[in-house]
């Protein structure tokens, strides 16, 4: 039976990596799918990882139909066996339905891959549709780690190398960005709670 699934966690933990492992296993046996992707970091209409793997994908803006997209490309006599939407925290909920969709009426797999909640510890709308319709939730087995070696559990907005939780729910930056730009780090809960980061912990020595 085709799948709606849904694998979460935190950045740094592996989603992309996985998700082109997905891609290459399955056409390396004759499928072929449509890799949607958000806002990556690698620019528009790319899927990375950090690990420095990069492909091509359709950039699924906020407005795009994702199941007519995918409807009119079968009609068009392209082949399609499987969907993989990374970033799909940056989704809508309305874009969730639509995978949904997807899996429902045209019997497709559909691999999501995302952090399900932002810099505040608030869930994203298309992580919190994905819970609610998903038949199958997978945590990423590789666990990224705070900067005082305990498991990473909390996505941290940085500035300066400041932790901030004020601010729009999504500006793109990456956990490798200077300090002094929008970055982004894994704490686990206390040094979140804390506000405490990698860079004021050196400080506070």
């Amino acid at each position: 039976m085709p799948e709606l699934v849904f694998f979460s966690g935190t950045m740094d933990c592996g989603k992309s990596t996985l998700a082109l492992q997905i891609e290459h296993n399955r056409s390396a046996r004759g499928l072929q799918g449509v890799i949607f992707t958000r806002d990556d970091r690698a620019g528009e209409g790319k899927l990375s990882s950090r690990l420095g793997l990069v492909t091509e994908a359709v950039e699924a803006g906020p407005d795009m139909d994702l199941f007519g997209y995918v409807v009119a490309e079968i009609e068009q006599g392209c082949k399609v066996d499987y969907l993989i939407v990374d970033e799909a925290q940056f989704l809508s909920s309305e874009q969730i339905d639509q995978l949904a969709c997807v899996v429902d009426d045209l019997g497709l797999d559909v691999y999501a891959f995302g952090i399900t909640t932002d810099f505040r510890t608030k869930l994203f709308p298309g992580s919190q549709r994905l819970i609610e319709l998903a038949d199958r939730i997978e945590a990423l087995q590789v666990e990224a780690m705070c900067w005082c070696g305990a498991r990473a559990t909390h996505n941290a907005r940085t500035v300066g190398g400041e932790m901030v939780v004020e601010g729009e729910q999504v500006v793109v930056g990456d956990v490798n960005r200077p300090a002094a730009e929008v970055g982004y780090e894994v704490l686990c809960r206390r040094h979140h709670r804390r506000r405490m980061t990698s860079s004021s912990a050196a400080l506070a020595r």
